[in-house]
């Protein structure tokens, strides 16, 4: 961390000059989901945690009343105005920071003038919350530079409406939960209809977490993700005409007879059956974890893909490719994509004296079948959005 710092202070300073006054440097890391895809915005029931790499942001108060951003990453630097509301910038990334200033805007907290430098190593469309890292390592920094003391509680819900209604993607307050809660060496029991949650030790033993990227690019704005929100949100309309319901979360497996009943288009029934079911997945998962049930755990992974792949439909031949090929391989106790789909990443538990090995046949095989080539990572869990120095 400490060479990451000081490399982003020297671009810092690159960018924009005067070495005499150091900027303020926070971080905020990605995360993965571990099983309870798609179930955030439909008040169910996610396991996810933080990872060991994120988003580091070099911040500087300035005299003059305008914003700088940049980024070591993406191209196409901004200079704004500081406002009381703000403008959306089509296709620019400053607009995941910017929606962040804008939620403080909102509460009529105005931000100084800054400068701002980002630098991560998520890899960006990969599915691993490059988008929350960004919105909360800027909400954790605006929280401090302007001193005006707000919970993490209410961070997270300005990142979530930050990417929602600025970004406009319709996303469940899952990732930025996790981005801002995460432990280290710890996973996040959630309910995200009622924001309770509680910690669960992430002891894999012997076995490694490993994440795939498919390296296929996805833009969530312009994916399938909102539609799937959508007739989510169709099915809970035609039920709640029989009996009333606000989330698809609060129905249980015993319940999936009223799909059959009341929802007419095959579609909507399907993806009201993944969540239904997906939830009831989720806390036999966990309930298995807290067992030190590991085997268990990876043949939950498994069928929440197999529900992914066919009643929601997002994973795709580059996923599916990953997680098929992959369950042939030895060591392999689970796999499953994770995030929104339609391409990003799997993740994988794998025996740890067979990690190698099924990095270096799975990388053969997906790029016979596909054409791509898959990047590997063996993460580790770490701790949640903060000021490091």
């Amino acid at each position: 961390m400490k060479a990451d710092i000081n490399y982003l202070k020297e671009e810092f300073f690159r960018k924009f000059g005067d070495r005499a006054n150091d900027p303020v440097i926070f971080y905020s890391p990605g995360r993965v989901n571990l099983i309870g895809e798609h179930t955030d915005y439909n008040g169910g029931y996610v396991f996810p945690c933080a990872l060991d790499f994120g988003t580091s942001l070099a911040a500087r108060r300035i005299g003059k009343p305008e914003i700088r951003l940049a980024s070591i990453n993406f191209q196409g630097d901004e200079v704004i105005q500081v406002s009381t509301a703000y403008t959306a910038l089509p296709g620019s990334w400053t607009n995941y920071p910017v929606g962040v200033i804008n939620e403080f805007a909102r509460k009529g907290i105005s931000a100084p003038g800054l400068e701002l430098l980002f630098y991560g190593d998520i890899p960006n469309g990969a599915g691993l919350s490059s988008s929350a890292s960004i919105e909360m390592v800027t909400a954790v920094a605006m929280n401090e530079l302007t001193g005006s003391g707000i919970d993490t509680m209410d961070l997270v819900k300005m990142g979530q409406k930050a990417e929602n209604h600025f970004v406009g993607m319709n996303c469940g307050i899952m990732d930025q939960f996790a981005v801002a809660f995460g432990r280290k060496d710890h996973a996040i029991n959630l309910n995200c209809d009622t924001l309770e949650y509680k910690y669960a030790p992430l002891q894999l033993g012997s076995r490694r977490l490993i994440i795939t990227n498919t390296n296929k690019r996805r833009g969530l704005t312009d994916s399938k993700y909102n539609e799937r929100r959508s007739e989510c949100e169709k099915a809970v309309e035609l039920i709640s005409a029989h009996r009333r319901i606000s989330n698809l979360s609060e129905l249980t497996i015993s319940d999936l007879w009223l799909l059959d009943k009341y929802i007419a288009d095959g579609v909507v029934r399907r993806r009201a059956k993944h969540v239904i079911t997906e939830n009831a997945r989720t806390l036999d998962a966990i309930n298995a974890l807290e067992r030190n049930d590991i085997e268990t755990f990876g043949r939950l992974m498994n069928e929440s893909h197999d529900s992914l792949c066919t009643d929601y439909e997002v994973t795709g031949s580059e996923l599916d490719t990953l997680v098929y090929e992959g369950r042939r391989l030895p060591g392999v106790v689970g796999t499953r994509m994770t995030g929104a789909g339609f391409g990003g990443c799997t993740v994988s538990i794998v025996e740890g004296d067979q990690a190698a090995a099924f990095m270096e046949k799975l990388d053969a095989v997906y790029t016979s079948k596909t054409g791509l080539k898959a990047d590997f990572y063996l993460p580790g869990v770490g701790d949640g959005a903060r000021r490091v120095e």
